[in-house]
């Protein structure tokens, strides 16, 4: 089952504190990013956050689960009415999390 955009926008505007959040439609769901960093994925109309040790630290008994078959451990996020603590989380989140690697030009 697709994710409905209403979720995901719901989900991007409740995390809006945290900076500059976007999401980008990928194989039927959605990537969140923060800053251009890839921080979670909606899957199934739920929040699934990239584990930190922050993370862990801020969520210390945040369920656990795989967002899609074969991916790492996510944090699964339930609540999202609390949008200071949220944008809080992804912000350090975010923080922890590398830059992606720049993309290699393709060679005509």
């Amino acid at each position: 089952m697709a994710s409905s955009l209403d979720f995901v926008e719901y989900v991007c505007e409740q995390i809006s504190g945290a900076g500059g959040i976007t999401y980008r439609k990928m194989f039927g769901e959605y990537g969140i990013y923060c800053e251009g960093k890839i921080i979670g994925l909606i899957c199934d109309n739920q929040f699934f956050v990239k584990k930190t040790i922050v993370g862990a630290d801020l969520l210390p008994s945040a369920e656990e689960a795989p967002p899609y078959t074969s991916a790492k451990p996510h944090f699964v996020i339930e609540a999202l009415d609390d949008k200071e603590f949220l944008a809080e989380f992804i912000r350090k989140t975010c923080d922890e999390l590398p830059m992606p690697k720049p993309k290699k030009k393709k060679q005509v």
